[in-house]
C-alpha cells in the first residue's frame, strides 16, 4: 500500500473518533463578541492546542489583547514547502435560541430523507468543522508515516467573527513565526455537494457616506418649493448618473486595473450548470442588472460594482410632511476586483460628486473603510496542483470559482507576510452559517479530511 493510500484508509477506520474530537471543540460556546464567553473562546483554543502537541505539534497559545490566537509549527522533509494553515474557533452568537431545532451547543449527527447525514450545531461549517479537517489530515499522515510530507505552520484565530482586531498587530508583531512559502485558507466553500472549488478572487470593497447640504433649515414646500435646491433631487441626480445605460460605473479612471476574465475560465463557469434563472428567481427577481454582454457568475465574481446601500432625506415617518429638507444622504459601496485602487476611486468619487452640486449646496463625506481585491493567478502551480489533488479525491474537476465577498486575512497575509493563499474549503451554500440550525455536512468532513491529505502529498511534489 502506497503512504497516500494508507493515509487514506486511516482517516476512513477513524472517522468516529474525530467526530468526537470536533465534538468536544463544538460544546466549546467560544463566541468572540461577547465579553460573556472570553473564557469559553480560551477554552478552546486550549484544546486545540493540546491535540495539536498531541500528535506531534509544536503548539502553543499567544494572548492577544483579545482572544489568544493558536500558532504551531511542524518540520516536513528537507527542500519541501512550507505551508501556513489558516482558520478561526471562535463562533458567532446563536440568537434567536428559540430558531434552533436543537440546542446549539449540543452537537449531533442528523440522517436526512435522502441517506446523508449532517452534523449540526454551530461551528460545524463556520469554522471549526473546517479547520478540523486540516488537523486530521495531518494526524492521519503523522500515524501512518511518522511526519508530514510538507512543512506546516497552522494559525487559528479567536476573533474573525467579531471584526479580528487583534489579527493585524499579530501579524506584524509576529512576521518570523508565520513565515511560509504560502497560505492554506480553509473559510471557503465547494460549487456543489459533488464538485470541488478553489476561490481564485476576492472582491475588495470601499464604503462612503455622503451628505448634501442646501438650505439652513427643512423648508417649509408651499413657500420654497421651486426656488430653493432641494438636496434629494441633487442626491438623485448624483446616484442616477454613477451608471450608463450599458450599466457601467461612471466615476472616471473606474476601471483602471480592472482584468478581463480569460477565455478559458469563462469557458469553465460556462460548463459549470449554473443557473441564472434559479439564482435570480430564489429572490423573485429574473432580469440581470449588471453590466449588459456579461454573465451573472462574472458580474458576481469578475467584475467591479457600484451600490447604494441606503438613501435617506426629508420625512420618513407616519403620513405625510411637505416639507424640503436641509440635508440627505446615502451610503455608496464599490466592490473592487484586479488592481483597482481604492484610495484613488475614493478621491475620484469625491470629485465626481462635489462637480455635481450646484454652487451654494455643499457636501461631507465619512469613509467606512476601503481594501483592495485579492486575485491569485490561475497558472499559481499550487493552485494546478491542488485542483489535481481534489478531483482525484471528488472525482470531478475542481471548478476555479471566484467570490463576490472577501476574506480580510487573505489580504493580510500579501501584505504583511508577503504571502499568498489557497483558498479551499468543504462548505456548502445551505449551511446557514451565523444563522439558527448551522449544519455541515459529514460527507465535506469526512472527504474534506481526505482532501487535505491528498493536498499536502501534491504541494510536496
Amino acid at each position: 500500500m502506497s503512504q497516500i493510500d494508507a493515509v487514506l484508509s486511516s482517516i476512513d477506520a477513524n472517522l468516529d473518533t474525530s467526530i468526537e474530537r470536533l465534538f468536544e471543540l463544538l460544546r466549546v460556546e467560544s463566541i468572540s463578541t461577547d465579553p460573556a464567553y472570553n473564557g469559553e473562546c480560551k477554552k478552546a483554543a486550549e484544546i486545540l492546542v493540546a491535540d495539536l502537541n498531541s500528535i506531534g505539534f509544536d503548539a502553543k497559545l499567544h494572548e492577544t489583547p483579545g482572544h489568544p490566537m493558536v500558532v504551531a509549527h511542524h518540520d516536513g522533509p528537507e527542500g519541501a514547502p512550507h505551508v501556513l494553515f489558516y482558520g478561526h474557533y471562535d463562533v458567532q452568537p446563536v440568537d434567536p435560541l428559540e430558531l434552533w431545532d436543537e440546542p446549539p451547543f449540543q452537537p449531533s449527527i442528523k440522517e436526512m430523507p435522502d441517506g446523508s447525514k449532517q452534523m449540526t450545531g454551530r461551528g460545524t461549517s463556520d469554522d471549526k468543522g473546517q479547520l478540523m479537517t486540516f488537523v486530521e489530515a495531518c494526524r492521519a499522515w503523522k500515524s501512518e508515516t511518522g511526519g508530514l510530507p510538507v512543512k506546516v505552520t497552522i494559525f487559528f484565530e479567536g476573533e474573525e467573527e467579531s471584526g479580528s482586531p487583534s489579527l493585524i498587530p499579530f501579524l506584524e508583531a509576529n512576521k518570523e513565526l508565520l513565515k511560509a512559502d504560502f497560505a492554506l485558507v480553509c473559510d471557503t466553500g465547494m460549487w456543489d455537494r459533488e464538485t470541488p472549488a478553489i476561490s481564485t478572487a476576492l472582491r475588495g470593497l470601499l464604503g462612503e457616506e455622503i451628505t448634501i447640504q442646501a438650505a439652513s433649515r427643512d423648508l417649509h414646500s408651499g413657500m420654497y418649493g421651486s426656488a430653493a435646491s432641494n438636496p434629494i433631487r441633487i442626491l438623485s441626480r448624483i446616484l442616477a448618473g454613477l451608471h450608463d445605460e450599458k450599466g457601467r460605473c461612471t466615476v472616471p479612471g473606474f476601471y483602471d486595473g480592472v482584468p478581463e476574465t480569460p477565455d478559458e475560465i469563462k469557458e469553465m463557469w460556462a460548463g459549470l450548470g449554473f443557473s441564472e434563472e434559479e439564482f435570480l428567481g430564489d429572490i423573485g427577481l429574473s432580469i440581470p442588472a449588471g453590466e449588459s454582454g456579461r454573465s451573472v457568475l462574472e458580474q458576481v465574481w469578475a467584475r467591479p460594482t457600484c451600490e447604494f446601500n441606503g438613501v435617506i432625506g426629508g420625512y420618513t415617518g407616519e403620513g405625510f410632511k411637505t416639507v424640503i429638507p436641509a440635508i440627505a444622504s446615502a451610503k455608496v459601496s464599490f466592490r473592487l476586483v484586479g488592481t483597482q485602487d481604492p484610495l484613488a476611486i475614493r478621491k475620484a468619487f469625491r470629485a465626481y460628486v462635489e462637480a455635481s452640486l450646484p454652487a451654494d449646496c455643499s457636501v461631507t463625506f465619512e469613509e467606512h473603510g476601503a481594501s483592495a481585491a485579492v486575485h491569485l493567478g490561475y497558472d499559481m502551480p499550487e493552485m494546478k496542483k491542488a485542483a489535481t489533488a481534489l478531483s482525484e479525491e471528488w472525482g470531478k474537476k475542481t471548478a476555479l470559482t471566484g467570490m463576490g465577498g472577501s476574506i480580510p486575512v487573505v489580504g493580510h497575509f500579501q501584505e504583511i507576510l508577503g504571502i499568498e493563499s489557497l483558498l479551499v474549503g468543504f462548505a456548502q451554500d445551505d449551511d446557514r452559517i451565523h444563522s439558527p440550525n448551522e449544519k455541515y455536512e459529514l460527507k465535506s468532513f469526512h472527504k474534506g479530511a481526505r482532501s487535505w491529505a491528498r493536498i499536502m502529498q501534491a504541494l510536496a511534489e
